[in-house]
């Protein structure tokens, strides 16, 4: 199979007017010809941080606070969980992976709450769909057993230390929400050494140095933490100083769109689109050990295929520009996963 148009290739997203070559799944080459196209091909995005299992509620809770609408155990998102059947919990969360799919996702990195059950609901939901998904399990050492790794709400909520350990020695990843509300959680999380942080909106300078020092990624949710009323990530500070991946958190608050969570995080973050860009795709699959979100040789063939001439992107100056700030559902051609 050979996709034509102007192609971003490699970590710089480098434009190049030809063509991707893929063979049973693999970018065999990128190679340089002249094209018709307009096309723009850009790999697959990595969506690093879901609650998917919150698309049974979307916009509830209006008005409420981020401890009233998500604090375990009894936010609200926990009660109308509790109170959902397994069969509506997984047809919801279907919906929602088919959407992600349609609109270029290739994996997402999932918080799963419901312990063993809840793991076991997300993976039937995902059967026959070609989107991948690493499920960390919530609550119990069982769920991350039968899970791909742990997912922690918070050092704030519960002692996690025998989960963690459990995790190391599983050989999985732990991630960990931290600096959400205030920064009184971001050393209890560091100190359990994640895999890496979710959010971190409010970090002082010391918390900075420590997350430049141990190396720990971190995935921001703009989005969200500006619905949930805690305030925005200092996006720069922390590219300044780690890795960092980019998610739409839960359904309940936002549509799990990266092109919407790219042009918010480009615009209200004020960094350059490439790095937008990298933070919706290969810095979610690095953060998880997933071997995507780039176009080059020997790389899995998961693209996303946008009409450079739609009405919406007709005139765009610069490829990768157009692709974050600008781009959404409807400019998509094909997904090809």
């Amino acid at each position: 199979m050979e996709v034509e148009g102007t192609v971003l290739c490699g970590r710089a997203f480098e434009p190049v007017e030809g063509r991707v070559v893929v063979e049973e799944g693999e970018i065999v080459a990128v190679e340089e010809a002249a094209t018709d196209s307009d096309a723009i091909v850009c790999p697959a995005f990595v969506n690093a941080h879901t609650h998917i299992g919150d698309s049974i509620a979307k916009e509830a809770g209006a008005g409420l606070s981020l401890d009233e609408l998500v604090a375990p155990p009894d936010g609200l998102k926990h009660r109308l969980l509790r109170a959902a059947s397994d069969a509506e919990k997984v047809a919801a969360m279907r919906r929602s992976l088919r959407f992600m799919r349609r609109s270029g996702t290739a994996a997402t990195v999932e918080f799963r709450e419901g312990g063993v059950d809840g793991v076991r609901a997300i993976r039937t939901a995902l059967d026959g769909l070609d989107v991948e998904a690493v499920v960390l399990g919530r609550e119990t050492t069982a769920a991350m057993e039968t899970g791909d790794g742990f997912g922690a709400s918070g050092a704030r909520d519960d002692d996690f230390a025998e989960r963690r350990a459990a995790t190391r020695e599983a050989g999985k990843p732990f991630g960990i929400h931290a600096g959400e509300r205030d920064s009184h959680d971001l050393d209890p999380a560091l100190d359990l050494d994640p895999t890496f942080l979710v959010h971190v909106v409010h970090p002082d300078p010391r918390h900075l140095d420590r997350i430049e020092r141990t190396g720990v990624p971190v995935v921001v949710c703009p989005r969200s933490n500006l619905v949930t009323g805690v305030g925005t990530p200092p996006i720069a500070d922390l590219l300044d100083r780690t890795s960092v991946a980019l998610g739409t958190d839960n359904v309940m608050l936002n549509s799990p769109s990266m092109f919407r969570e790219m042009e918010f995080a480009a615009k209200v973050g004020d960094v350059p689109a490439a790095d937008v860009l990298r933070m919706a795709t290969v810095n979610g699959a690095d953060l998880v050990g997933l071997d995507c979100g780039l176009i080059e040789p020997g790389r899995p063939g998961k693209l996303l295929v946008v009409d450079g001439d739609s009405d919406n992107l007709s005139g765009a100056r610069d490829p990768v520009r157009a692709v974050v700030r600008r781009a959404g559902v409807d400019d998509v051609e094909r997904v090809i996963l």
